[in-house]
């Protein structure tokens, strides 16, 4: 008999390891460094609006981020920010980039238990080279029988990504921590779609959960086997 669900997707940053919490961090190094230029809050503000307007220039991920923090400081500043300030921001992008892998409680276990059960994907925002290198350090690799990394997650993306599998999207679940990106489009498409809350979620991914029998939020990850157990 086959089963209900055949395929389980996974987004990558804060739901299998630690992401931004980096860049909270980073952004208040950001607003420390222009505190003499403008208030903290408006700094925020403006950060996030730059954010918004350059993601469909840059895409996801670090280096889009690093972009507009340093657009954001010749802005409040009219062209006058120093040079070691853009220089602190380099900086403090490049240890972003650098900074270890630390997978989320109760990952390892979980992904190796369904691994052995169903067939699981990974389907991620970023650039492409440091979500390759961020899979290599996790050590999860190999738990993967396909990976997407995507500009942005759609429901032709649920539909392309899960339709290289059997089954299909109809088959499939996705797991993650952002209700905008990982289930709402995932619910869209055909599939279960998981919200596993993170500590941390970044502005520009909240969105209300979708009004469907197919969605599902737990806890953490150790909620994840007895929920696919049950769908069947």
């Amino acid at each position: 008999m086959t089963r209900k669900l055949q395929t389980i997707g996974f987004d990558a940053d804060d739901t299998l390891w630690h992401n931004e919490r980096f860049f909270k961090l980073t952004q208040e190094r950001f607003e420390e460094l222009l505190s003499d230029y403008t208030d903290k809050s408006l700094l925020h503000d403006r950060l996030i609006q730059a954010e918004t307007r350059n993601i469909g220039h840059y895409g996801f991920g670090v280096k889009g981020f690093v972009l507009s923090m340093i657009e954001t400081a010749i802005d409040v500043t009219d062209g006058s920010v120093p040079g070691h300030v853009i220089r602190n921001i380099l900086d403090a992008g490049q240890e972003m980039l650098a900074h270890p892998i630390e997978l989320l409680p109760h990952v390892q276990t979980t992904v190796e238990v369904l691994a052995e059960s169903h067939r699981l994907v990974l389907i991620t925002k970023g650039d492409l080279l440091h979500q390759e290198r961020k899979l290599a350090q996790s050590g999860l690799g190999e738990f993967f029988e396909d990976v997407a990394i995507v500009s942005e997650k759609t429901v032709n993306t649920y539909q392309d990504v899960f339709g290289r599998h059997a089954g299909g999207a109809e088959a499939a679940m996705m797991v993650g921590n952002s209700m905008k990106s990982d289930v709402v489009p995932a619910v869209a498409a055909g599939s279960w779609g998981v919200f596993v809350p993170h500590d941390l979620e970044w502005d520009l991914e909240k969105a209300d959960p979708p009004q469907n029998d197919r969605y599902h939020a737990i806890a953490d990850l150790s909620d994840l086997p007895p929920l696919v157990a049950e769908i069947g």
